[in-house]
């Protein structure tokens, strides 16, 4: 699995305060320990950057790259399309354009950017109505989605979709549709790669809880043929799965998936935390904040 740090973001108090007075040190000092996490990307998320957008993305791409070379991609997020284009003019590398939506008044503008600048998209499926409602209306998006790219000259192999992920707590049947998405898209649009925001999984649980949802969603994604997720690269843990060093946790998602029988006392602590989550997900238990003392 591949992974986008998620960390270089305006929500961070120090790096939202960064970004405001255009203060380079911790951009920079942030850049450098993704770096030495070993993430795939970066991503530099703005935010709607509406006052001075432009200036800033340029700034904050250039300091990045001043800090790390180009050795690590950039993945570029911002609403706004000026920010965005400032940005890629300026990126050294293939940059991943996050996110382009499923609304033509926004992928009209954007997706001539990626064509332009050879670079990557992320086609979120977030349509004319907001979130949609299964995975058959996911695969409608799609079509509509990259039938534009590729008729703006952008391949299927420089595209990202990304089926949406949402919070486990209130919203728990989606966790089941976008896995059902994930499996289907590879045999649908050849080529495509494909990521989410894995951190929205756990948007609302206790902290304590969100490292564990995030990681078990992260193993039942991937076996469904997730290419990549954006994700909190300070979670350690979580890094390890995804480079194939905890096969014992894998192994334990997979048989809750396969709906194997488990003797949970054979297992670790750990490995029933483990197999207790991926039942959450996939409603096989219901959710609620103490799942892990049941």
């Amino acid at each position: 699995m591949l992974l986008i740090g998620e960390n270089l973001n305006v929500i961070n108090t120090i790096i939202g305060k960064a970004f405001k007075e255009k203060d380079p040190g911790p951009i920079a000092e942030e850049a450098k320990r993704q770096k030495e996490k070993a993430m795939d990307w970066i991503d530099i998320n703005l935010g709607p950057a509406r006052k001075g957008g432009p200036e800033l993305m340029e700034f904050v791409v250039k300091t990045v790259q001043d800090a790390i070379g180009d050795e690590i991609p950039l993945c570029l997020d911002t609403s706004n399309i000026e920010a965005m284009e400032a940005g890629l003019a300026v990126c050294k590398g293939k940059a991943i354009i996050n996110s382009i939506m499923c609304r033509p008044e926004r992928y009209e503008k954007m997706i001539p950017l990626a064509a332009k600048y050879k670079a990557n998209m992320i086609a979120l499926m977030w349509g004319p109505d907001g979130l949609p409602r299964d995975d058959n209306e996911r695969m409608a998006l799609s079509a509509e989605l990259l039938y534009a790219a590729n008729e703006a000259g952008v391949p299927n192999e420089d595209i990202f979709v990304d089926g949406i992920v949402t919070p486990v707590n209130i919203q728990q049947p989606q966790a089941l549709s976008l896995m059902a998405y994930q499996e289907m898209v590879g045999e649908m649009f050849p080529g495509v790669k494909s990521t989410c925001g894995l951190s929205n999984i756990s948007n609302g649980p206790p902290d304590n809880l969100r490292p564990i949802l995030n990681q078990t969603y992260m193993v039942m994604l991937e076996r469904k043929g997730m290419y990549s997720v954006i994700s909190d690269a300070y979670d350690d843990q979580l890094t390890a799965i995804a480079r194939g060093k905890r096969p014992d946790v894998v192994e334990a998602i997979h048989k809750v998936m396969d709906e194997e029988s488990i003797d949970m006392g054979a297992l670790s602590k750990e490995l029933q935390d483990y197999v207790k989550t991926a039942k959450v997900i996939l409603g096989q238990s219901l959710y609620s904040d103490s799942w892990l003392e049941l």
